[in-house]
């Protein structure tokens, strides 16, 4: 049989796996949560017709750009499922409400239908688009994996409004029936009692919600405190939420670092192998598959003081719960081997990239940069040590490096060596043959060319002592021997020499305390080198310098984003004032996103930047679907208040349909299990929570904003009085226009 020690394609094999069920799983969803709304088989149908399409040609511009199918680009997929179908859900629904209120034909209806709303479209997806554009500039690993998610989610949202310009009004031309009076509410079957039940309960919901953004749009000054107390919060729960790069990934492995004392033998480092294999074969023996040992090699280098385990452990789906998980496994063997006394045994969980490290929590490097020396490196090192061990905060803090062991000098005497007619490259050959062994020539063996290596026998080369049964010949032809011209000496001498960036440096690692981020745990490690003498320098490498490195970035990412957006918003409504009411709408959706966050655990990394990206967009876009429809209200002459509030009336169906349907499509990632959970997981809850706070709050939030804006910018003009809001005229009909095509139950308002 064959034995691998670490073969990671089990895991990115079943990650993508993991992906690609959550991809179908979403999109059903999507389908599920449509068909509530619209009501109608043929209406859903036409929207889910646009996902495959959309996503065929995303795969296309992916394979353009040299992307590959993997656990990020399929991230991106699972992403965009929610987002591209809004464009198609608008074009139905505007569609749905002509058939409806002026008795248009299929056919005139989509003609019409797109003379209204293809800027709207246009603007959607501009924004969308744009929002995500930035990440794809940024350089670094952090870069790599921004780029996964920008291409793939921009191409998908630009392909989505050309779908739905060309392609969803030629299907709804085709598929949606002419509308029949004769049939509405005449169902009696279990949907259809169903959906009179749903849309009774909705239009009460409704009614209500009218109301309570009446209160919130005329109360401005105290819903704006009430605003200011959730931007407070989100400051706050953005400065508290730990930091981090990646989130840690169950790869189905673990691995034991075993370093015994400095000049150790072999046996020694095997009876702390053992232990290891007898702690994950007996007490692990449940989650474990197997173990393999090596002898004389770790990350720390070679000598017969170091070892390494490789623990390959069972299929995800026999471990299941938080207890049998590859972090729960490293943290309980970590707790039996603290008690070995003759070494050092740490258990570790590979990181999330491989080629950043070979363990999670931190890297550090001690860079000796006053040119102190190795002895006073080592010194600061040991100091480091003694006192990371102290702190709560950081967690297996070890050097990356054998400890200096004791070596043999042989000093010579080159004044003697010369005065009895030696060759100092003659001492130089005899000793390093003799101990290291030396090539001769070759010579053929039965047709085999074979190599002769000279090097004394082992019993003459055990001991010190045997040093001086070495003879070198002098000048004269003369063997004088090693003791005549030679002493020597035991000293402590570094096993390796380890420089970053040209300076002699020692590489520490370490993991975070318990219940503690990486970037808490770097932040405690640099207050313990403060204390130092003066001479070093903590330069962070691998994961740490890249986590440090996006934690940079991330404001500028931000900043960045919605500066875009603001400009792409100036341009879609030719002013500079109404843009800022879409955009105030932005911390109440990231007030979600942190929450979701901190509730579950997760850190401020680079999967949560995404996720708060994400948030962004759908935020704007929910309040781009009331701003737009109340500024066409406003140029009808409809006074500002009346107009937000008939805005975010007409509005609510459309904007709870797209906003649920993103959110269950972003679902499965949130409450995934599994190889990959971990990047699944950190993606899908923080979009789920963003989602769920902005579309709650927004819908209250954005009717205010879009008022106090108009009258900040001198736009104010003076409100309708009820009596003559244009929702009683009879060309606006609150229920008219939400009835299907096909004689079913109510279909959501137009767009």
């Amino acid at each position: 049989a064959v034995a691998y020690p670490l073969d990671n394609s089990t895991f990115e094999r079943l990650s993508v796996e993991e992906v690609v069920h959550t991809l179908v799983e979403a999109v059903v969803l999507v389908f599920l949560v449509m068909f509530l709304f619209l009501q109608n088989w043929r209406a859903t149908i036409i929207p889910t017709i646009a996902v495959p399409v959309v996503l065929l040609g995303t795969f296309g511009v992916m394979a353009m750009a040299g992307f590959t199918i993997n656990t990020l680009t399929l991230f991106g997929m699972v992403l965009a499922i929610g987002l591209l179908v809004d464009d198609a859900i608008v074009v139905v629904e505007n569609v749905e409400r002509l058939i409806q209120t002026e008795g248009l034909s299929p056919k005139e209806a989509a003609r019409k239908s797109m003379d209204e709303i293809t800027g709207a479209l246009v603007g959607i997806g501009l924004v969308l688009s744009a929002v995500f554009l930035p990440m794809a500039f940024f350089g670094g690993s952090t870069g790599v994996i921004y780029r996964q998610f920008s291409i793939t989610i921009v191409s998908a949202m630009v392909l989505s409004v050309l779908v739905a310009l060309i392609l969803t009004p030629a299907l709804c031309a085709t598929i949606l029936k002419p509308h029949d009076p004769d049939k509405h509410g005449k169902g009696n079957g279990p949907l259809a009692r169903f959906f009179r039940w749903f849309n009774d309960r909705f239009e009460r919901s409704q009614q209500k919600y009218e109301n309570g953004v009446r209160r919130t749009t005329r109360s401005w000054k105290r819903s704006m405190l009430v605003y200011l107390l959730i931007v407070l919060g989100m400051v706050f729960l953005f400065t508290r939420l730990p930091s981090g790069f990646l989130p840690d990934e169950d790869q189905g492995t673990v691995l034991a670092l075993v370093q015994g004392p400095a000049g150790a033998t072999s046996s020694r480092t095997e009876k702390g192998l053992d232990l290891v294999r007898d702690h994950f074969m007996k007490q692990e023996s449940g989650n474990v598959a197997g173990v393999f040992t090596i002898n004389g090699f770790s990350f720390a280098g070679q000598g017969q003081n170091a070892g390494l385990a490789f623990v390959r452990l069972k299929p995800w789906e026999e471990r299941s719960g938080a207890d049998n998980k590859a972090q729960a496994i490293a943290g309980r063997a970590m707790g039996a081997f603290s008690q070995y006394k003759d070494g050092l045994i740490f258990a570790l969980v590979p990181p999330a990239v491989q080629e950043l490290g070979n363990a999670t929590g931190f890297d550090v490097q001690l860079v000796d940069t006053g040119g102190i020396g190795h002895d006073k490196l080592l010194e600061a090192r040991n100091m480091m040590l003694g006192m990371a061990a102290q702190d709560a905060r950081l967690a297996q803090v070890r050097p990356l490096s054998l400890d200096d062991a004791p070596q043999l000098k042989v000093n010579i005497d080159e004044d003697k060596a010369r005065a009895l007619g030696l060759d100092l490259a003659d001492v130089n050959s005899t000793i390093a043959t003799a101990w290291g062994g030396g090539y001769i020539n070759d010579f053929i063996d039965r047709g085999r060319v074979k190599r002769v290596y000279v090097q004394a026998d082992t019993p003459y080369r055990l001991s010190p002592e045997d040093v001086g049964d070495l003879y070198v010949r002098g000048a004269t032809g003369q063997m004088v021997p090693f003791t005549a011209f030679s002493t020597l000496e035991w000293s402590n001498a570094p096993v390796q020499l380890t420089r970053y960036n040209g300076q002699s440096a020692m590489q520490l690692q370490g993991s975070p305390g318990q219940g503690l981020s990486t970037g808490a745990a770097m932040e405690a490690l640099e207050e313990i080198h403060a204390k130092l003498p003066p001479g070093t320098a903590l330069e962070w490498t691998g994961l740490s310098f890249e986590e440090r490195l996006s934690g940079g970035q991330a404001p500028a990412l931000y900043g960045l984003s919605l500066l875009i957006v603001f400009l792409c918003l100036a341009a879609l409504y030719e002013s500079w004032s109404v843009p800022i009411s879409v955009l105030l709408v932005v911390p109440l959706g990231i007030l979600g996103a942190l929450l979701a966050a901190w509730l579950t655990g997760l850190n401020n990394d680079i999967y949560l930047q995404v996720g708060l990206i994400t948030t962004i967009g759908v935020s704007a876009k929910n309040a781009i679907l009331i701003v737009e429809f109340a500024e066409e209200r406003i140029a009808d002459g409809m006074g500002p208040i009346e107009a937000a509030v008939e805005a975010a009336r007409l509005r609510l169906r459309p904007i709870l349909m797209t906003s649920l349907a993103f959110i269950f499509g972003v679902l499965p990632l949130a409450v995934s299990t599994g190889a990959g959970a971990g990047g699944q997981n950190a993606i899908g809850r923080s979009v789920v929570g963003g989602m769920l706070s902005a579309t709650v709050l927004a819908i209250f939030f954005v009717p205010m904003f879009f008022v106090i804006v108009l009258r900040l910018f001198g736009h104010g003009g003076k409100d309708t009085p009820p009596a003559n809001r244009p929702s009683d005229h009879p060309d606006v009909e609150p229920d008219g226009g939400n009835r299907s095509s096909d004689g079913g139950e109510p279909a959501p308002q137009g767009a």
